[in-house]
């Protein structure tokens, strides 16, 4: 495991002097001298003080932890196999990869349906978002995918109209909305909105049902990547004071003369807003699902973090109890915007020990004959490999996976090269490839075909770059499953996975890779 008290990150931007020696328990300069600048994060936190809790620099980058956990999902293997074939004819001409089918359909009357079987599960108010959100509504509607707009996106909006404490009119939330809709096809994917303590208090969700005529919402208990509420950095004042108008807990207080003061000489650059921690009760959770039911919700989720067991047990008993249609949960770590450096680090249950109680707790519901909601799981899903073992773990359960940080690497990525072609200063790595969206994005000619040469044009490549990184991933997952004979998703199992150590096989609950087939192999042998 990584060390715990590390001093130094490319995340807070700073080192160690002594990079080569460094005390394991402290992580502290085996020799700390006096005269040092203070290049470590002991040291910064000497002159900057609680602006080093956050990675930096703020607005262009997403974070994740360092930590390495005792066991994670590197921890299972999947089990292929050269016998039969599930979901086809056991046929070598018919049971071939791409004719592994990835939709899924979820919801109370199954009518929500995904091409791929994951989504981004929370994009919210962060500058990384917004700058993103063309290259990310456009490329998850094309693909036919789920998308979330995080928390605070109305409460952020300066143009946003609130009067009486309720939002009455969006400029960035409409915004959102319609871009993903007008890109929206066949009936594919799904806009989903969420909301926090301070959006339920402005009634974003029944502003959104109401007058964006958006059908699924989402209660928000929490994330992985931090037990508090969502914070964000401001660098104009007169923001700040606006979010603290509206009821937000803006740090310094923007209204006060002497903070007002030091901020214009420059002594400090960024109000820090924080969103307020939810207080869970099953009252309360029961009167918010009718609420928004009244309100027109025709689907409701709910999302919880890396939260203890306990948390755990009763965010999926309040959706069986409450009828909810999906509810996702967040293990330790990840995150997309700002989030504190040492408590991503270390706080909450890592994915593979939370998922796995999950799926114990799931699976002690349903032996019970209680309703359960479509389930998704989040926290660091990149690739194939690690969507098939989150499926497979939680199967039948999981339906979905969560991810955020990788599609929105893949939509800056493809923003960036979007940019460089304009420029006609496409670096080495890409030019090599060609000097045109056509010739570099290699979904270019499908979607050109699929589209029409004007709609295809004005696609941003954001949304190429994100659509052809699905691309890749559905591909990947369709390889994977086909090696397993699994040719639709319902046939996904933890047969599929073993564990290839024991404090593996005793968290997940899975076989040793040594056990698996423990039996029938003999029984193979015997015949």
């Amino acid at each position: 495991m990584s060390l715990s008290r590390v001093n130094s990150s490319a995340a807070t931007l700073t080192k160690n002097r002594t990079e080569g020696s460094v005390t394991p328990t402290s992580g502290m300069c085996v020799t700390c001298v006096d005269g040092c600048i203070g290049m470590c994060e002991i040291g910064k936190s000497a002159y900057r003080g609680h602006e080093v809790i956050y990675p930096q620099p703020f607005g262009v980058i997403t974070t994740a932890s360092e930590k390495v956990y005792p066991v994670d999902y590197s921890h299972l293997n999947i089990m292929g196999t050269c016998v039969g074939a599930h979901g086809i004819e056991p046929d070598s001409d018919k049971a071939i990869f791409p004719a592994v089918n990835l939709e899924v359909r979820f919801g109370h009357d199954k009518g929500l349906k995904f091409r791929y079987p994951w989504l981004i599960s929370g994009i919210g108010s962060t500058d990384i978002a917004k700058n993103n959100w063309e290259g990310l509504a456009i490329g998850s509607a094309l693909a036919g995918t789920g998308l979330t707009i995080g928390e605070n996106v109305a409460g952020m909006d300066p143009q946003a109209d609130i009067q009486n404490g309720r939002v009455l009119d969006t400029v960035d939330l409409k915004r959102r909305v319609k871009l993903y809709r007008d890109h929206q096809r066949n009936g594919y994917g799904a806009i989903i909105v969420q909301a926090n303590v301070e959006d339920t208090r402005l009634g974003v969700q029944e502003y959104a049902i109401g007058q964006l005529g958006v059908e699924c919402v989402e209660m928000k208990w929490g994330q992985g990547a931090k037990n508090i509420g969502g914070e964000v950095k401001i660098r104009d004042l007169k923001k700040a004071q606006l979010l603290y108008e509206r009821g937000y807990i803006v740090l310094p207080n923007p209204t006060n003369p002497a903070v007002i003061e030091a901020f214009h000489h420059g002594n400090f650059k960024e109000f820090e807003r924080h969103s307020r921690v939810g207080m869970v009760s099953e009252e309360s959770f029961a009167q918010r699902v009718e609420e928004l039911r009244r309100a027109g919700a025709k689907y409701i989720f709910l999302k919880t973090g890396a939260y203890r067991p306990a948390d755990l047990a009763r965010a999926l008993s309040f959706a069986s109890k409450y009828k909810l249609d999906l509810l996702t949960v967040d293990g330790a770590s990840g995150g997309t915007g700002m989030s504190p450096w040492r408590m991503m680090n270390e706080w909450g249950v890592p994915p593979l020990h939370l998922h796995s109680l999950l799926y114990r707790y799931a699976k002690r519901l349903a032996d019970r004959n209680r309703h359960l909601p479509a389930i998704a799981v989040g926290g660091g899903f990149t690739f194939e490999d690690l969507i098939f073992k989150g499926l497979a773990l939680g199967a039948p359960y999981v339906k979905l996976i969560g991810m955020a940080r990788a599609p929105v690497a893949a939509a800056m990525v493809g923003k960036t090269i979007g940019r460089a072609i304009d420029a006609h200063q496409l670096p080495v790595y890409v030019e090599r490839f060609g000097s045109t969206r056509d010739e570099i994005f290699v979904t270019a000619a499908e979607l050109r075909e699929e589209l029409g040469n004007g709609d295809f044009d004005e696609i941003p490549t954001g949304a190429i770059g994100l659509y052809t990184y699905y691309e890749r991933l559905g591909q990947g997952l369709r390889q994977l499953m086909a090696g397993c004979r699994k040719f639709s998703l319902e046939y996904m199992s933890r047969d599929d996975l073993a564990a290839l150590t024991p404090e593996a096989a005793e968290i997940t609950g899975l076989r040793h890779v040594m056990d698996v087939d423990e039996g029938r192999a003999e029984e193979i042998l015997d015949n």
